[in-house]
């Protein structure tokens, strides 16, 4: 009960902070179109300063320990930390491929989980990728995707960062799944959840750095790469192509007999 107090009070506590830092959200760039007439981003004002409040935590306290997590902690362990980290993903990636009824993929998944667990010391080492047993990660929202619902609205958690609703909900389903529940104790889900966060930002250093540079208008471009990564992840690389309503279904030309002349 206690335990549970202190995630209310967190919670409450972030949202008090993000009232106070409302005034300040990220601003469009120049030319952009009117904030909240993008189709998949009805919540764009309330979106934007969430991420303006996530990003001022991230400057401030995620990026300088994971700076300092790079330079000083040998890349070696780095790697044994990710291979653990990863493998303990992969048991519900296997999951959640069965789910969607990738019966193949799911093996493979749940066959390199075993043989990481047993053979590569718990994960540390990873010889399941030589044994050409590679990943492919899964989540319970790529699942209700593969089920049928829709993404719904995008939209910005404070400290969780972007989802879509449907997303949200998966985020739900997986996070009993997650390393961080592994450990006997609190302080060790804690301290073990902290370590999963550090060492995801870390891997992100140099692709923030090319964003600072590059990106005109930061919000927009992580919306419409987020969506985009998560449309493809839906359908494993191959989403639907849009039609239009000139456009015949087939895709085809018309033929030029059935073409009209113009008077």
């Amino acid at each position: 009960m206690r335990s549970r107090s202190r995630a209310w009070l967190g919670a409450l506590g972030v949202w008090a902070a993000l009232l106070v830092a409302g005034c300040a959200s990220a601003p469009p760039a120049p030319g952009a179109p009117p904030v909240g007439t993008h189709p998949a981003d009805p919540w764009e004002a309330f979106n934007r300063k969430v991420f303006a409040f996530n990003d001022a935590l991230d400057q401030a306290v995620l990026k300088p320990v994971a700076l300092a997590y790079r330079d000083n902690v040998p890349e070696l362990v780095r790697r044994g930390v990710g291979n653990v980290l990863g493998n303990i993903g992969d048991a519900w990636s296997a999951v959640n491929h069965l789910l969607q009824g990738k019966l193949e993929s799911g093996l493979n998944m749940g066959t390199r989980f075993f043989v990481n667990t047993f053979v590569g010391l718990g994960g540390l080492l990873d010889p399941a990728s030589e044994m050409q047993l590679t990943r492919h990660s899964e989540d319970f929202g790529q699942t209700l995707g593969k089920w049928g619902v829709g993404p719904g609205p995008y939209i910005v958690w404070p400290l969780f960062g972007p989802r879509t609703v449907r997303d949200s909900f998966g985020t739900l389903v997986d996070m009993p799944f997650e390393p961080s529940r592994l450990p006997a104790t609190e302080t060790g889900r804690y301290a073990t959840a902290a370590l999963a966060v550090v060492h995801s930002r870390t891997n992100l250093l140099a692709a923030g750095d090319l964003l600072d540079r590059v990106a005109l208008d930061r919000y927009t471009f992580l919306r419409d790469a987020y969506l985009q990564r998560r449309q493809d992840a839906v359908y494993d690389g191959a989403p639907p192509m849009e039609t239009f309503d000139d456009e015949p279904e087939d895709g085809k030309a018309p033929d030029a007999k059935d073409a009209k002349p113009k008077k």
